[in-house]
């Protein structure tokens, strides 16, 4: 009944992946790759710590600017044009007299940003739709339209475009004197293809000194982070993610009951450690160069409600939400509590369209929004009572159900796949790559997800990443960094399956 309900999305929607030859361009420049790890990497931090003070943010522009090319050449002329014309109507802007004149310049900004996301990321799943209600309804054929690829990192930096734009028209800082600082801004590599979204005043000071944080401890810190990173998205999210890839490309009609939570199970820990992986592997090269990237995760396995949840999950993403989305639609100032839950819901359907061009995605945001609404109401005193232990599971059951709507390509297979987790079934489903090796790696990440559970668990992870550092932690630190970088480095070049979740945002 399930899947004859919702068999018209399947039948509307179509999956916006990239072309295979594409794919593989841009998955050879991520972070864990052999490439960028012994080829980019060590030629691109010996440049820089050579070069002398007022040349360092030349090859930090320099080598963002090659790092991007290499994954997406035809569209590095898209993000250095933008950067252009941004630069020159944020600075009109900032030097306009009248508050009507600095109102349409920032329009002018955010439309223009706004559009180039809307023409490059929906304008494909737009058109489809459309074509679809002009054939079932009135039988004319669709409009012609050529399928665009994605600009890679596009979701990140059209964000990061609108808050220099708008930091600078609310005077929260003043806009940057030179252009190339500016683009040195939008483009820096290690949070361009997946953040942190960081917002400019946040950067601001930074671009043009970082002497405070340019140490030796801080890039020893800095490379302790970045190999934390790596191994937690080669060790864990890449284990994880061949048994998800088998389980959800597998005919979902066909699944047991324990094979469809295997598989949504080893999908939540692999989104999570791989794109937490992939921000501590940012944060940790913004360190080696002196810059301080704001934290993106905090344990958010652990949360006590979804609430809590978007508080510890892609935080940059739920900060740049709040300040430039819901604040602007009345935030909690508005009077009536329905506004209120209409503005909640209304910012989380935005999210998941963020996340992609499909109905998927659409109602991911809806659903998490839904949640959001419920314990605004009642659902935080209801929890309050349940206590720390029910609260996390619930919690963690229904983001975990939720990832479902993100990982199945299409919304009604996604009701198919909900469907055989919640229909006992015992039937035996052949997936070969549940092996002992994997229920190892699925215990370890079981482990680090929960880690902070406890608050020694916590007071570990607080010591690792933010305490202080004497000779005694920096020798232990530098010999579990060279042993994980070995452990990681022999999973890449034996295994060769390295896939990265959001290249395609």
């Amino acid at each position: 009944m399930l899947q004859s309900s919702f068999s018209i999305f399947a039948k509307q929607e179509t999956s916006y992946n990239l072309p295979k030859a594409s794919i593989q361009q841009r998955i050879d420049m991520v972070f864990s790759s052999v490439l960028f790890l012994f080829y980019f990497l060590p030629a691109f931090f010996i440049a820089y710590y050579v070069a002398g003070k007022k040349f360092k943010n030349i090859v930090i522009l320099i080598g963002s600017i090659a790092f991007y090319s290499w994954g997406a050449p035809r569209f590095i002329f898209v993000i250095l044009g933008t950067t252009l014309l941004d630069f020159y109507i944020v600075r009109w802007m900032s030097s306009s007299e009248t508050r009507t004149q600095k109102r349409l310049l920032l329009t002018i900004s955010v439309m223009v940003n706004l559009g180039l996301l809307f023409y490059f990321k929906y304008s494909n799943f737009f058109i489809e739709n459309v074509n679809r209600v002009l054939f079932h309804a009135f039988h004319l054929q669709g409009i012609q339209w050529t399928k665009l690829v994605l600009p890679l990192g596009i979701s990140f930096y059209t964000f990061e475009t609108i808050t220099y734009v708008v930091d600078v028209y609310r005077g929260v800082h003043k806009p940057l004197t030179r252009f190339w600082d500016y683009q040195l801004y939008i483009i820096l590599f290690p949070k361009l293809i997946a953040g942190p979204i960081i917002r400019y005043h946040e950067i601001a000071d930074q671009i043009s000194d970082r002497s405070a944080n340019d140490t030796i401890d801080n890039r020893l810190i800095g490379f302790y982070r970045f190999i934390l990173g790596l191994s937690k998205k080669v060790l864990i999210a890449n284990q994880m993610a061949v048994v998800a890839d088998a389980v959800f490309g597998s005919d979902y009609n066909q699944l047991d009951t324990y094979t469809a939570w295997v598989g949504i199970l080893a999908y939540t820990f692999q989104i999570y450690f791989d794109f937490s992986g992939y921000s501590d592997m940012a944060i940790g090269l913004g360190k080696m160069m002196g810059f301080k990237f704001p934290e993106n995760f905090n344990n958010p396995y652990i949360s006590q409600s979804i609430t809590e949840f978007w508080r510890r999950w892609h935080i940059t993403l739920g900060n740049w939400m709040k300040n430039y989305l819901y604040i602007p639609l009345g935030g909690n100032r508005v009077k009536s509590k329905w506004r209120l839950y209409f503005n909640l819901w209304f910012v989380f359907l935005a999210s998941g369209l963020w996340h992609g061009a499909s109905w998927s995605f659409v109602f991911w945001g809806a659903y998490h929004g839904f949640f959001l609404v419920i314990e605004k109401g009642f659902m935080l005193n209801v929890y309050a009572r349940l206590g720390k232990l029910l609260s996390t599971l619930i919690t963690f059951f229904i983001a975990a159900v939720g990832w479902v709507f993100f990982r199945a390509e299409k919304l009604g297979d996604a009701f198919v796949y909900i469907n055989r987790m919640f229909h006992v079934n015992t039937s035996p489903q052949s997936v070969q790559v549940l092996s002992t090796e994997f229920y190892s790696f699925f215990v370890l990440a079981i482990v680090f997800a929960f880690f902070a559970y406890f608050k020694q668990g916590q007071r570990i992870q607080d010591a690792v990443y933010f305490g202080e550092y004497n000779n005694k932690k920096h020798t232990f630190f530098v010999i579990t960094s060279v042993v994980l970088l070995m452990f990681s480095v022999s999973f890449i070049a034996s295994n060769g399956f390295n896939p990265f979740i959001y290249f395609r945002f």
